[in-house]
């Protein structure tokens, strides 16, 4: 299989380039990203391009899955209105550009609590996302909503590092098992293996318990 990912600087992403090149069955990756991967392998092949100008790489985006794990923060990208450009429109706009070049399979990291009718805007946003490449022309669309991500050491936010802690903390005495934090590691594991099932659903959406199960 060819495969193409973008967010493949981010904590998921870097995870998942990584189980990509060793994975046999992958015998091509195409990373589009805005900084370089700095990874040396046969399989790579890196695009550093301005998300703005999606539209100039449309002859690039060719392959058999589209993996999409971009985000950010607000406070990383230093608005609303940035963020929103970051995780709805770069993702849906190389989504589409993928559909339209007939790229069968979809491989969305989402979050847990994505509604396009929430009152909040970061699951608003997630559920938006959904919605739209939903309604574009792939084969299959997995949807991942995970919960809580373990990074590795050195990319965790100190915010996250608490939240985990106090989750786990809950966890142990039974308490939101179902917002059991997950290694990105793992999630990019299940995020290859879907692609491996025998789904003939055209839209799958894989919550906490799900992708731990898979």
């Amino acid at each position: 299989m060819k495969a193409i990912v973008i967010g493949a600087t981010g904590a998921t992403g870097i995870e998942l380039i990584n189980q990509l090149i060793k994975d046999n069955s992958f015998t091509e990756i195409k990373a589009f990203v805005r900084n370089s991967l700095n990874i040396q392998n046969d399989k790579i092949k890196e695009y550093i391009i301005d998300f703005n100008e999606i539209e100039t790489y449309k002859s690039e985006i060719n392959g058999d899955v589209l993996f999409s794990a971009l985000g950010s923060t607000k406070k990383d990208a230093g608005s609303k209105e940035a963020q929103y450009k970051i995780d709805y429109t770069y993702q849906y706009e190389f989504a589409k550009l993928a559909s339209d070049n007939a790229i069968g399979n979809y491989v969305l990291v989402s979050s847990i609590g994505a509604n396009e009718k929430s009152p909040l805007f970061y699951p608003k946003m997630k559920g938006e996302l959904e919605q739209a490449v939903i309604k574009l022309n792939f084969k299959y669309i997995h949807i991942f909503q995970p919960p809580m991500l373990i990074r590795q050491t050195d990319r965790i936010r100190k915010v996250e590092k608490n939240g985990i802690a106090i989750i786990n903390k809950l966890n142990a005495i039974g308490l939101f098992k179902s917002q059991k934090p997950m290694a990105v590691s793992l999630l990019a594991n299940k995020m290859i293996k879907v692609l491996k099932s025998d789904s003939k659903d055209n839209v799958n959406t894989y919550l906490p318990a799900k992708i731990f199960n898979l």
